[in-house]
C-alpha cells in the first residue's frame, strides 16, 4: 500500500473516534441513548481540488456531505479546466484532479518526470450536451456533419443559412469552453481529430459555464455546448438540441437513458478524478477519496448526470485500495486509447 502506516493508523482511530461500533447494533446492543449526538469527527486538514468546471458540480457535492461529517478538514474546489488543472495537478499543486476526459500522454510524461504518481478513477458518466436559445424554432435536430461545418475551421458556416437554407440568414454567435477545458478537447476530438482541423477561433470562449448559459440565453441565434449539470440546472433558460447517433441515424436527447446507454452518440464520456499517491498519505485525502467513491453514484445523479455501471464503480474501489498507479488511456507507446469505458478500464490497460 502506498499510504504509511501513520496515515493508515489515523484512518483506523477516525472510525473509532467518529463513527464508533456499527449504528444499526449500537442503541440495542450497548444500551447507548439513541438520541445521544454523534461524537465529532478528529480529522483535520487542507485538500486541494482542481481542474474540470464539468467535474466541479460532482465534487463541490461530495465535499459538502463531507465536511458534515469533518467539519475541520478544509477542501478547496476549483474549476479552471481539465487541461489547466491536470498542469497544477503534475506541478504538485494539487491532491486531486478533476477531468471531464482521461490524462493526455504528455501529462502523462509531465507527471512521472515530477514524480507525481496517481491513481485513476472514473465517477461518472456525462453528455456533452448543445444547446441553443429556447426561441431558436428552426433546429429541431443536429447531425455531426452539422455541426462539423458550424465548428470545426476558420472556414466554418458563419450564418445559420449556411447550414440549412431554410434556416435564417443571421450570424451564427457560438458559445464554448476554453482551451483548458476537456469539453473542449472532448468537442475537437470528436469534431475534428480525423481531419486534423482545428475548431473555428471566432468563438467566445470562457471557463466559466455560467456565462455560457448566460450567452445562450440572451441572444436568439446563439449556439453553446458543456456538461448535461448545467443544462439540467439552466433547462428553463435553454433547449438541448438532440443529435444524430451516426450508427443508427436516430437523433436522440441527452437523457440519462440516452448517455448511460451510449445511444446519445458521438456525445456520452466518462468523467474522472485523479489522486496524487503522496497525498492520499493524509488520512483525510483517503477518507476523502473513499467518501467519494462511496457517494459519487448518488451525487452525480442528483447534479444531473450519469452513474457508472456498477462493476466499474467496484473496479475504481479496488484499485483504490490496491493503490493500483498509472492510466488505463494511454499505451505504452503514448498514444491516446479511445472505446467504451467499460472496455479500456481493465487491468490489461494499465500503464505505470
Amino acid at each position: 500500500m502506498k499510504f504509511s502506516s501513520y496515515a493508515f493508523s489515523c484512518l483506523i482511530a477516525l472510525a473509532v473516534i467518529s463513527t464508533g461500533c456499527d449504528k444499526s447494533s449500537s442503541s440495542t446492543e450497548t444500551g447507548a441513548d439513541p438520541s445521544a449526538p454523534a461524537a465529532e469527527s478528529n480529522l483535520v486538514g487542507t485538500i486541494k481540488v482542481d481542474g474540470s468546471s464539468t467535474v466541479q458540480p460532482i465534487s463541490n457535492a461530495i465535499r459538502e456531505g463531507f465536511i458534515k461529517q469533518h467539519p475541520n478538514v478544509d477542501i478547496i474546489v476549483s474549476g479552471n479546466g481539465t487541461g489547466n488543472g491536470f498542469k497544477s495537478f503534475y506541478d504538485k499543486g494539487t491532491d486531486i484532479s478533476d477531468a471531464s476526459r482521461p490524462i493526455k500522454s504528455g501529462e502523462f510524461e509531465n507527471c512521472k518526470t515530477n514524480g507525481v504518481e496517481f491513481v485513476e478513477l472514473p465517477v461518472a458518466y456525462d453528455g456533452l450536451t448543445i444547446v441553443v436559445n429556447p426561441q431558436n424554432d428552426w433546429v429541431k435536430e443536429l447531425t455531426v456533419d452539422q455541426l462539423k461545418s458550424m465548428f470545426v475551421g476558420d472556414d466554418a458556416a458563419k450564418n445559420w443559412s449556411d447550414v440549412d437554407p431554410s434556416w435564417p440568414e443571421e450570424a451564427i454567435q457560438i458559445y464554448a469552453p476554453g482551451t483548458g477545458s476537456g469539453t473542449y478537447d472532448y468537442f475537437h476530438e470528436v469534431l475534428a481529430k480525423k481531419s486534423k482541423k482545428e475548431l473555428r477561433g471566432d468563438m467566445n470562449l470562457n471557463e466559466d459555464d455560467n456565462i455560457l448559459v448566460k450567452g445562450v440565453s440572451d441572444n436568439k441565434f446563439s449556439i453553446g455546448f458543456f456538461g448535461v449539470a448545467y443544462y439540467e440546472e439552466n433547462k428553463d433558460k435553454l433547449r438541448a438540441v438532440p443529435v444524430v447517433n451516426p450508427k443508427d441515424e436516430v437523433a436522440y436527447e441527452p437523457t440519462t437513458e440516452n448517455i448511460a446507454s451510449n445511444k446519445y452518440a458521438p456525445f456520452s464520456r466518462p468523467l474522472f478524478i485523479y489522486v496524487n499517491t503522496d497525498s492520499l498519505n493524509r488520512a483525510e485525502v483517503q477518507t476523502f477519496v473513499e467518501y467519494f467513491l462511496v457517494n459519487t453514484p448518488e451525487v452525480s445523479e442528483k447534479v444531473g448526470y450519469v452513474r457508472l455501471p456498477e462493476p466499474v464503480m467496484a473496479k475504481a474501489q479496488t484499485n483504490l485500495d490496491a493503490v493500483k498507479t498509472g492510466t488505463h488511456f494511454v499505451d505504452e507507446s503514448g498514444e491516446s486509447r479511445s472505446g467504451a469505458l467499460t472496455d479500456l478500464f481493465v487491468d490489461e490497460n494499465l500503464v505505470k
